[in-house]
């Protein structure tokens, strides 16, 4: 990242920096996501199939806390979760693999999320589990009392036991 008195430039992506990282996807989507309101929760969602998508995501305005949970039976990690605090303007960036549901909890009023996909959005194959399933027990950090903002389909989630599209 290069910053002056300007403000910043950064690269968010380079084929072959990736590619040493052990990163070969290749991205054919870019999708921005703007949510107004802190503790709102987006996930936790995949595409099933054919139509999983790797995602590079980064937060380009605001903070969030960004999850992802091991969807593969045959892993070690199956059920594990795993997350990372992004922040608008760090150049930070998190990569989430195939095979792993996705989500992010917003810590600030206003979010601009970036995030590269691998594989085209497909509505018949979009999946979520609930973001609060106790098997998997992600820590989102909401203040005591503090209800997150969702849509109604993620209320009415599936647990992940419960969920026979995995991969």
């Amino acid at each position: 990242m290069h910053t002056d008195n300007r403000g910043y430039f950064f690269e968010s992506w380079n084929r072959e920096d990736f590619r040493k990282a052990g990163i070969e996807a290749d991205f054919c989507q870019d999708n921005i996501s703007v949510s107004s309101g802190k503790w709102t929760l987006r996930g936790m969602h995949y595409q099933a199939g054919e139509f999983s998508q790797a995602k590079l995501v980064r937060c380009l305005q605001g903070e969030l806390l960004d999850v992802a949970v091991d969807l593969r039976r045959d892993s070690e990690t199956f059920g594990k979760w795993a997350s990372v605090r992004l922040k608008g303007g760090d150049g930070q960036a998190f990569f989430v693999p195939r095979g792993f549901a996705h989500g992010f909890l917003t810590l600030s009023d206003e979010v601009i999320f970036s995030y590269k996909v691998d594989n085209v959005y497909n509505r018949q194959s979009e999946r979520n589990i609930f973001y609060a399933d106790p098997g998997i027990g992600i820590e989102w950090g909401l203040p005591e009392g503090v209800k997150p903002l969702l849509k109604p389909a993620d209320c009415d989630a599936p647990l992940l036991r419960d969920v026979t599209d995995l991969f």
